[in-house]
């Protein structure tokens, strides 16, 4: 992948030695990372039973979905450029207070609209926190330590993704959905005061500017983890948004049986996160190869053998492997095409990582109300063979 051109980007001066926090604000960084994304997915096994409470489609269901990843997609940038003179620590802890706000909200929603309303904060949240979280590592450790920092801080991000879904449907099943809502608002507020004690004051040191952005987007490697990053992210999100609905129409899998089976997705994916980081920094383009052609397979037999019990759970768990490596590979690709520039890498990584969840997502919902679970599984897998596609071009045209 090449590096920038633009010398403005390349240019990083000296950061100042860290003050105080060390790991464990690393840690606390990293659940932070780790309740926004979970908060941002629960909806997904919830899915069903949000919208029979409020009357309302699975399609129409899926805006919980839609318009975060959306929201996330504008905050990112806006949020970022507009907050550069601001305290890093102090806009980390508003953004987990809007979040638990969000929570709460959502929990105690009287109607669908306001469930949306709560949506519309969580947007705001991913875009900001997401962005501004993920390239502090260098300023919480010794440089020697900065790498497995980062490493640290970008686990919650596979982490939510994989166990958010499989926990928040546990829970909705033994409690109902709402109590999904409010044991993410607690434990949102136990993460705002892990950073209010464990994170130091972060004094910007390095503004991120629209200027900087638009070099980046000028420079080919990050035009082809843009690229990369939209079609593997549509494929899994437009299928996955709607695995319930699958489970429960073609499947005929039970309440308890799909928690059994979104459970072990989740555990899959932990393994997959794990797989992907150790092969990561060597093989990035044969990881997200690997993970768009397992997700490919796992959505396009899904119609076919997800109609018994043993086809479903074993296409899961290979379709929880792949995923758990997709993150780790695609803000890999980003980090490797801007070295001199992680925020504003950061910044594109989460904007086009969640515009893509809310377009999956959307499109999804129209495909669901307009056909059946299995042709959005197809569509799925077609988009996820794309990516495989696009990633032999580029390495025979680079060849």
């Amino acid at each position: 992948m090449p590096a920038l051109g633009p010398a403005s980007v390349h240019e990083r001066p000296p950061l100042p030695r860290p003050p105080r926090g060390g790991w464990a604000a690393v840690v606390a960084v990293a659940l932070g990372i780790f309740v926004v994304v979970t908060t941002e997915i629960l909806p997904i096994g919830l899915l069903t039973s949000i919208g029979a409470d409020f009357t309302v489609s699975d399609g129409m269901a899926g805006l919980m979905m839609t318009m975060p990843g959306f929201l996330a997609a504008v905050a990112a940038p806006l949020v970022t450029t507009a907050t550069a003179r601001f305290d890093r620590r102090l806009m980390l802890c508003l953004f987990t207070l809007l979040l638990a706000v969000a929570n709460f909200l959502a929990a105690a929603a009287p109607g669908y609209g306001l469930v949306l309303v709560s949506r519309v904060l969580v947007g705001i949240t991913i875009g900001g926190y997401w962005s501004i979280g993920a390239g502090l590592a260098e300023r919480l450790v010794p440089p020697e330590s900065a790498g497995r920092a980062t490493a640290v801080i970008f686990s919650g991000v596979p982490l939510g993704s994989v166990l958010g879904v499989p926990a928040g449907t546990l829970i909705g099943d033994l409690a109902g959905w709402r109590t999904a809502f409010t044991v993410m608002g607690v434990l949102t507020v136990g993460v705002l005061v892990m950073l209010l004690r464990l994170v130091p004051s972060l004094p910007p040191v390095r503004a991120t500017r629209p200027s900087v952005l638009g070099a980046l987007l000028r420079t080919a490697g990050i035009r082809l983890a843009l690229l990369l990053t939209f079609l593997v992210v549509l494929a899994h999100f437009g299928a996955y948004t709607y695995v319930t609905p699958f489970l429960e129409r073609v499947t005929h899998a039970g309440g308890g049986t799909i928690t059994a089976f979104l459970l072990l997705y989740g555990v899959a994916g932990v393994l997959g996160n794990w797989l992907g980081g150790a092969w990561v920094v060597r093989r990035p383009r044969t990881v997200l190869g690997l993970a768009a052609g397992l997700i490919a397979a796992a959505t396009l037999l899904l119609p076919a053998l997800g109609r018994w019990d043993g086809g479903a759970v074993t296409l899961l768990l290979v379709w929880g492997i792949a995923y758990g490596a997709v993150p780790v590979a695609s803000q890999t690709w980003f980090s490797r095409a801007a070295p001199g520039a992680p925020e504003a890498a950061s910044v594109l990584f989460t904007a086009s990582f969640q515009a893509t969840i809310s377009t999956g997502a959307l499109l999804g919902g129209v495909a669901l109300d307009h056909t059946s679970p299995s042709a959005v599984m197809l569509l799925g897998g077609c988009t996820a063979v794309l990516v495989v596609l696009a990633l032999g071009v580029t390495r025979a045209t680079e060849g």
